[in-house]
């Protein structure tokens, strides 16, 4: 990934954490639409990348919204192969399709996210994965 974009993207989720700690909506609302300007510019260049859609992703209020710009960042993590992406967006997805009542798909996604984390280092994310995908299906 670009690092002068990564900065920015990372410099845009620590602003949007930091208005959501002071409850600033009308703050948060202005980092919100600067990263997704970051997203659209950047978007089918070389410069496009699936962090920045998980980072939109991840403070998109809109659940139904959020899983559409999820699904675009895994795309694009399927497409560069990252198996640490693709990883943690099927549990984002996972996690808001159960909170939308679609425990179905929860578990498709899961299924999918598990398979992909075989061979990641990120042992937290592994046991989220695993343990949620153990409650829905026991």
């Amino acid at each position: 990934m670009n690092t002068k974009i990564y900065k920015r993207v990372h410099t845009l989720a620590e602003s949007l954490m930091s208005a959501v700690q002071k409850k600033d909506q009308s703050l948060f609302g202005t980092y919100y639409s600067e990263l997704k300007i970051v997203c659209e510019e950047n978007e089918n260049s070389d410069k496009d990348h699936p962090v920045q859609w998980e980072t939109l992703g991840d403070f998109t209020e809109d659940l139904a919204l959020a899983i559409t710009i999820y699904d675009k960042a895994l795309l694009k993590a399927n497409a560069i192969k990252s198996q640490d992406f693709q990883s943690s967006i099927g549990f984002s997805i996972a996690s808001l399709k159960l909170e939308l009542g679609d425990k179905a798909s929860a578990i498709e996604y899961l299924t999918q996210a598990k398979l992909r984390s075989k061979r990641i280092p990120d042992h937290d994310l592994k046991a989220e994965i695993d343990n949620l995908l153990e409650k829905l299906t026991s």
